[in-house]
């Protein structure tokens, strides 16, 4: 292959990855803006400066944008509680740190009504597998490591991962189902603090 080909297939390959970023830009805004089902195609295409020929040269349909927008916004959650992890010094805080990021995104507006509203009823038990992808694998490692440090008795951990992450979900869902996400991010935080302080000091108080 010579150079000139490799170059087109440079360009082209860019071409595809900004028509991509375009559609998943205006479709989050639309969709933050809109509602899932108030979203109309036309919008998202219109405000992307595309055709509804390029949004479905990217995506089998609506749902599909929708899914890629979420499995996005749930990458970007991951690096924040990535960031908030290396900011602590101790492994329990990081832990909760962590724990605590995924609540507070709950908070965003955008994440608020995309992510943890119109996510689970429009993708159903595909965005519980979206979120457990990304997250039960993470929350084994923090307690593995946990377990590991002595900071908690041994346990199976796959089961423990499972109920930590359903409990964060169901907080999560707590705090964007609420008409002030603020009051009630803290209410059940505290709850979610001693439940996992609970599980963390067990082995040094038993």
């Amino acid at each position: 292959m010579n150079v000139d080909e490799n170059r087109e297939r440079r360009t082209q390959a860019e071409r595809r990855a900004a028509t991509r970023r375009a559609l998943l830009d205006a479709a989050r805004s639309v969709f933050a803006e809109r509602g899932y089902h108030g979203a109309a195609a036309e919008e998202i295409v219109r405000r992307a400066g595309l055709t509804r020929g390029a949004l479905y040269h990217h995506f089998e349909d609506k749902r599909d944008l929708f899914r890629a927008v979420v499995d996005e916004m749930e990458g970007e959650i991951d690096e924040k509680i990535e960031e908030a992890e290396r900011a602590q010094s101790g492994l329990p805080e990081a832990v909760m740190a962590g724990y605590r990021v995924f609540l507070d995104a709950a908070l965003n507006p955008e994440m608020r009504r995309t992510f943890f509203l119109d996510g689970p009823s429009v993708l159903g038990w595909e965005w519980h597998e979206i979120d457990a992808r990304h997250a039960v694998g993470n929350i084994e490692e923090g307690l593995e490591s946990l377990i590991a440090e002595g900071l908690m008795e041994p346990q199976p951990v796959r089961p423990l991962a499972r109920l930590i992450n359903g409990a964060l979900l169901e907080a999560a869902f707590f705090v964007a189902a609420s008409e002030d996400p603020e009051a009630a991010r803290d209410e059940v935080w505290g709850a979610m603090e001693r439940l996992l302080d609970g599980l963390m000091n067990r082995r040094s108080t038993a």
